[in-house]
């Protein structure tokens, strides 16, 4: 009886290890970025990427903005997009609640090495800046006719 208390101790143990474990993998299945450029849901401003043989889309969500605050770059395939979100409005003072993000924001993305960054085109209509880059000619897919 002594021996198997002693046995079941260590075995406890690991059993209580394995729970927590499962426990934070449970409440917490997404532990972060797993890259340098990668970033936690929930960054600000949200972002989509789309791509088809043709070209790369990229939609980023940020309501309110001023077209002018809005910055777009891109350097070795590099694409920055940063503003600025005007802070809230004077009437707003006393909020018991405030989910708007204010304040300044930059996000950079890698860009595929098969896009133009000459062939950038951006639009910023209904809170939504779309930008849209072409990819190479010499990198688009060919359909190549049998003699």
């Amino acid at each position: 009886m002594i021996g198997s208390i002693t046995n079941l101790e260590g075995e406890l143990f690991a059993q209580f290890d394995r729970l927590q474990r499962q426990l934070n993998d449970l409440w917490n299945p997404y532990r972060g970025p797993t890259s340098i450029r990668a970033v936690a849901p929930g960054s600000h401003p949200a972002i989509n990427i789309g791509s088809s043989p043709e070209r790369v889309d990229i939609y980023v969500f940020a309501a309110g903005l001023d077209r002018n605050s809005i910055e777009l770059s891109t350097q070795q395939q590099l694409l920055t997009v940063g503003a600025r979100v005007a802070d809230n409005p004077p009437e707003l003072a006393n909020a018991h609640l405030r989910e708007r993000f204010t304040g300044a924001f930059q996000r950079t993305l890698q860009l595929p090495e098969d896009i133009d960054p000459e062939s950038a085109s951006a639009i910023y209509r209904n809170g939504v800046l779309h930008i849209s880059f072409k990819r190479k000619a010499e990198a688009r897919p060919r359909k190549i006719q049998i003699a």
